[in-house]
């Protein structure tokens, strides 16, 4: 079968041949680095720990405001809808 093929065709399989390798090989290289990277904590959770306390001594003090009868019924009212929407 290859005896029937031109030159230009057997030199196009072989690189598409090299660049799937190519490809093949650094998509692995990727997916074990992005797992090496989670592995030793680089992950969402570690970034989150970037971000400064928004409370307690390094942060603003924490407000408290007192809500009327009405204010929390339609606070209840609210978190009723926006709870039956899922």
């Amino acid at each position: 079968m290859l005896l029937t093929l031109e030159t230009l065709q057997l030199i196009g399989f072989a690189v598409l041949g090299v660049a799937s390798v190519v490809w093949v090989v650094g998509l692995l290289r990727l997916l074990r680095r992005e797992e090496q990277r989670t592995a030793t904590g680089r992950d969402g959770r570690a970034l989150l720990d970037r971000v400064p306390r928004q409370t307690g001594p390094a942060g603003p003090p924490a407000e408290c405001v007192e809500l009327t009868a009405a204010e929390r019924e339609a606070f209840a009212v609210l978190v009723r809808q926006l709870t039956r929407r899922r």
